[in-house]
């Protein structure tokens, strides 16, 4: 969020407004596609705005206009994408229903060797996720999206193929492989489409389908399993094959349902085109323009304190949340319930958890206090699993996973609007969130072998490890990030940081991106 200046700030010393420097030539395709010249959004100042289609309304007009703006692109948008999640989400964590499914005894697998199934695909996807939003901006979402899908479920395909512990191995390792450019891609690319005041209840409602797929696959697997000796295949083979089927076929259709960056979607008219991008330069994102790949993006992103700050924050949150995910039927079904009522019973937290994380997002896009929504929400998660560590009894135990789940989900995409509420420039951004959101998922590794068969059935070294994820990482990362951003956002209002603009010409105080000194970070 960028914040108004003071009113008794210093004016920042610029030289005049020199020449772009972009290195990009004009084209009558885009003049045609934005009714401006190809370059000019990167020669603009970010005060500057593109031409104004709507210059002759009035303020009650053009308000309207951008209401059904944002409704056309909500509508186009939101609900494929979050389809889209809902699917990778179900296709990276069904491992857990197929478990409850006789998976371990049809491959003749150890509980050690199951955790190692989960935790190479932790491998292969935080190693590969920091390079795909680059592959995205370069390739387009509309193809780079679809590919991925097609890929990944051909790969789950595979997975109910298999007869042998390597056979899952290097199924899993692909799934990784295939998987990692899906969530950090998506969220990026949301970015580039909305305002920072806008991101934060988009984003909670595309990563709710994370909490759907949870209860969709719970209900999904036990229908599913109902399939055992069909095709001489066990019911977990046919939640694997049956799944990354729709996979495919979901990911052909994504060819035609994905688009592209405002600048190029097909689905806009020109004048529309020109209100989204104006949108974004209004809300000083350089997501709006062009801007062409340098290695310097890179290194501001590794350089930047916050990067590493978000990372530790989103690892308090990511690795509970696949330990929940992933054992979460485990968990239920050793409470003394059966496979079908332990998949049917798994469902409830993951609804819970799904109004909670768009209530959270909405309540953190009117307040602008993302960083406090962590904390409240954290106190609910530690709540939660030392419910689950402490308790005995069943009923103490299955509210647990309520409070637990209520405390992980939320924080997911609030961290992750944090991020790119915080961070500006279109390659620095995604750059960004691909470090933090690949180091987060790499925490799966651990989240994949804290659940020991050994300690069945009250788990409780697993309970404490994500105790003590929420308390240290999530509930004392979001502490410090606040307070730092906090002390930096009065340093900047208070003119200490004038200097870092002093001497530049408009353009180089653009190009600073978030260290500009009238860009105020999101609390």
């Amino acid at each position: 969020m960028l914040e108004k200046e003071h009113n008794t700030r210093v004016p920042l010393k610029m030289k005049d407004h020199g020449d772009s420097d972009s290195g990009r030539f004009p084209s009558d395709d885009d003049e045609k596609i934005t009714g401006v010249r190809a370059g000019e959004f990167e020669e603009r100042g970010h005060h500057e705005l593109p031409p104004d289609p709507d210059a002759h309304l009035s303020e009650a007009e053009r308000a309207k206009i951008d209401r059904r703006l944002l409704w056309r692109l909500d509508l186009r948008l939101i609900p494929w994408l979050c389809l889209l999640y809902l699917i990778s989400f179900l296709d990276r964590t069904n491992i857990g229903n197929a478990r409850l499914d006789g998976l371990e005894s049809s491959l003749h697998i150890t509980g050690g060797q199951y955790n190692a199934t989960l935790s190479i695909f932790f491998v292969s996807y935080a190693l590969f996720e920091p390079l795909t939003n680059i592959l995205l901006k370069r390739l387009r979402p509309s193809v780079f999206i679809p590919i991925i899908m097609l890929l990944w479920g051909i790969v789950m395909v595979t997975m109910g193929l298999t007869h042998n512990f390597q056979g899952m191995m290097a199924a899993r390792w692909w799934l990784g492989f295939t998987e990692a450019g899906l969530f950090p891609g998506i969220n990026y690319y949301l970015s580039c489409w909305y305002k920072r005041s806008e991101f934060g209840i988009r984003a909670a409602i595309f990563f709710s389908a994370a909490a759907v797929s949870g209860s969709f696959g719970g209900l999904l697997a036990a229908a599913i399993g109902q399939m055992d000796g069909i095709g001489n295949k066990r019911g977990w083979a046919w939640i694997f094959i049956l799944e990354g089927l729709a996979t495919v076929i979901v990911g052909i259709a994504s060819f035609w349902m994905v688009f592209d960056f405002p600048d190029e979607a097909n689905f806009l008219s020109d004048a529309d085109r020109q209100r989204v991008l104006r949108r974004l330069k209004a809300d000083q994102q350089s997501s709006a323009e062009h801007e062409a790949f340098k290695m310097e993006y890179f290194w501001a992103s590794v350089k930047d304190w916050k990067t590493w700050l978000y990372a530790v924050i989103y690892m308090g949150c990511d690795g509970p949340l696949y330990a929940f995910s992933l054992f979460l039927p485990t968990i239920v079904k050793a409470l003394g319930y059966q496979s079908t009522i332990a998949q049917l019973l798994s469902v409830p937290p993951y609804a819970a958890a799904a109004i909670l994380t768009i209530t959270v997002g909405a309540l953190a896009d009117r307040t602008h206090q993302r960083g406090l929504c962590n904390i409240a929400c954290s106190l609910l998660g530690i709540t939660g699993f030392c419910m689950l560590l402490a308790g005995t009894s069943p009923s103490v135990q299955y509210a647990g996973t309520f409070l637990g789940a209520l405390g992980i989900y939320p924080c997911i995409s609030n961290t992750i609007v944090w991020v790119s509420n915080n961070t500006e420039g279109v390659y620095k951004r995604g750059i960004t969130m691909g470090f933090v959101i690949g180091w987060g998922n790499l925490n799966g590794v651990v989240s994949s072998n804290i659940y020991q068969t050994k300690d069945s059935p009250l788990y409780r070294p697993g309970h404490g490890v994500v105790v003590g994820y929420l308390t240290i990482f999530l509930l004392g990362g979001s502490c410090l990030q606040y307070f730092l951003l906090r002390k930096e956002n009065a340093k900047r209002r208070a003119g200490g940081r004038d200097y870092w603009a002093e001497g530049k010409t408009e353009k180089e105080v653009e190009s600073l991106g978030d260290t500009r000194p009238d860009f105020y970070y999101t609390l």
